[in-house]
């Protein structure tokens, strides 16, 4: 995960999370299982629920948070990508546009731009054949 460019800590514990049975423990276990302190659990929880791949609960009862692994986590993850390429393909064409399209940053940006274009059309296709084989699956 950190060689992909996550924070190393955020990394361990969504391993951490990723491996549990349940997919969900509270800081308190984090930090026993991991041995980092609560301040680094905490910092990363922050991160990965920021990046929506972690969401927390209560345990009915308890003061006390547990964080949970989102159901299809992969493909709610690539979901919530989808609208960072928008922002940052928007972002690019407004650069280029104030830059000028005909100006070697102005083409640049708009390639790059173009680039997030063609990469959530591909992914909006990518993300459609994985429901479709996740429902083959489930029939089996």
């Amino acid at each position: 995960m950190t060689e992909a460019g996550m924070q190393r800590m955020a990394s361990r514990v969504f391993a951490a999370l990723l491996a549990d049975d349940d997919g969900s423990m509270t800081s308190a276990e984090l930090s026993e299982q991991l041995q980092i302190s609560p301040a680094a659990v905490s910092g990363a929880i922050n991160y990965l629920t920021q990046v929506s791949m972690v969401g927390r609960e209560r345990d009915p009862g308890s003061r006390r948070d547990r964080y949970r692994l989102h159901n299809e986590i992969w493909y709610a993850t690539f979901a919530s990508r989808d609208r960072v390429l928008t922002r940052w393909e928007h972002t690019l064409r407004e650069g280029a546009r104030t830059l000028g399209r005909d100006t070697p940053a102005g083409a640049r940006l708009t390639e790059t731009a173009e680039f997030f274009e063609f990469l959530q059309t591909e992914l909006i296709g990518l993300m459609d054949r994985w429901r479709d084989y996740r429902k083959k699956l489930d029939l089996s």
